[in-house]
C-alpha cells in the first residue's frame, strides 16, 4: 500500500492534537504503520499548529512536504490557505468555516482575506468546507470542532464507521465520548 498523508492543521487549543491521537489510534488498530509528528508553534498563544499523520505498510518519517498531503484537515480558514501548497495535485481540504483572527488582524496591522476559500477553490482545489463550530454547538461543546472534522475526514477513508467510533471511545476521556460520538455523527452525515 502507497503511503498516505494527513495534515491537520489549526490554530493553538483548537483540539488538532486529540485529533491527531485518535488518527493515530484508529490507523495503528487498522493494522497500519504509523508516524505522527507536531509542530506546535505558538501554539500556546493562538498561533499556528500543524500535526502530521502519515500511515502505510511502512512508513519511515513523519514529515509531509509540499505537494504530498492526500488530506488537508484545517481547523480555520487562513490555515487551510496558508498549507494548501502542501497538498497533492488530487488531494483535498476538508475546512472549518470558522474565521479566527490572527494577531496582527486583532492589533491593527493587516486584514483578514475574504474569500479565502473561494480563492481556493478557483484554483481547483478540492475544498469539503463545513460549519464544524455550529455543529458542536449542536452537541452542546464547542471544545468537539475537532471530532466533527474528523467525522468529515471518515466520509472520505476506508474505514469501517463502528471503528471510529471505537477509536473515539480509545482516545478521549469516558465522560466525553457520548458528546464525542455525536459530533462526530453530524460531521460524518453532514
Amino acid at each position: 500500500m502507497e503511503t498516505k498523508n494527513v495534515m491537520i492543521v489549526g490554530v493553538g487549543g483548537q483540539g488538532s492534537l486529540l485529533a491527531s491521537k485518535l488518527l493515530g489510534v484508529l490507523l495503528t488498530a487498522e493494522g497500519f504503520d504509523v508516524k505522527v509528528s507536531e509542530v506546535h508553534g505558538m501554539s500556546q498563544r493562538g498561533g499556528s499548529v500543524v500535526t502530521y499523520v502519515r500511515y502505510g505498510e511502512k512508513v519511515y518519517s513523519p514529515i509531509i512536504a509540499e505537494g504530498e498531503a492526500d488530506y488537508i484537515i484545517s481547523f480555520e480558514k487562513i490555515e487551510a490557505a496558508r498549507y494548501a501548497k502542501c497538498l497533492k495535485k488530487d488531494g483535498k481540504i476538508i475546512v472549518n468555516t470558522q474565521q479566527i483572527d490572527p494577531m496582527p488582524v486583532i492589533i491593527g496591522n493587516a486584514e483578514y482575506p475574504v474569500n479565502v476559500l473561494e480563492e481556493l477553490k478557483g484554483k481547483g482545489v478540492f475544498v469539503d468546507d463545513i460549519d464544524a463550530l455550529e455543529l458542536a454547538e449542536k452537541v452542546g461543546n464547542v471544545k468537539s470542532v475537532n471530532i466533527v472534522l474528523m467525522g468529515r475526514l471518515a466520509k472520505y477513508l476506508d474505514i469501517d464507521y463502528d471503528k471510529w467510533v471505537e477509536a473515539i471511545r480509545n482516545s478521549v476521556k469516558p465522560q466525553f465520548v457520548d458528546i464525542n460520538i455525536k459530533a462526530f455523527e453530524l460531521g460524518f452525515n453532514y
